[in-house]
């Protein structure tokens, strides 16, 4: 009886681990994606045709298409309230420097940082980052 409950335990923690591992991959993906849509924007929004911002057109409106449409896929991935949260905001900041409303790349860097420690938060619970402390904005 000690053994199957033994046997049953680590196939319980062996299922947790692949979930997990699962979980990160997709989520990663997601991120990633995300990413590197946000970095597109972010060049087209603040390398307008004026040198600050308004960089208005298809080109620019489909971004900002799919960039919401990689935020609400982390909003469907993530575990957790804040990694949705921060993803929120950083796409939201995005859209305004699109339309003009800033051009300081500075002003985007506080909502990108929480974004990246959300969402090393959520992929990995309970670690801390490299650094032994997560990334506050200056």
């Amino acid at each position: 009886m000690f053994g199957q409950y033994l046997v049953s335990r680590a196939s319980t923690r062996q299922l947790e681990v692949q979930e997990s591992a699962a979980h990160r991959a997709q989520l990663k993906d997601a991120v990633l994606k995300f990413v590197s849509i946000a970095l597109q924007v972010e060049k087209a929004a603040l390398t307008g045709p004026d040198g600050g911002g308004t960089t208005a057109g298809p080109a620019l409106g489909q971004l900002l298409d799919d960039l919401w449409l990689a935020q609400a896929e982390i909003d469907l991935a993530a575990r957790s309230e804040p990694l949705r949260g921060a993803t929120y905001r950083y796409a939201l900041r995005l859209a305004e420097a699109a339309r003009g409303e800033t051009a300081d790349a500075f002003a985007l860097r506080g909502p990108q940082v929480q974004f990246m420690d959300a969402a090393y938060a959520d992929m990995w619970p309970g670690h801390r980052r490299a650094d032994g402390e997560p990334a506050t904005p200056q």
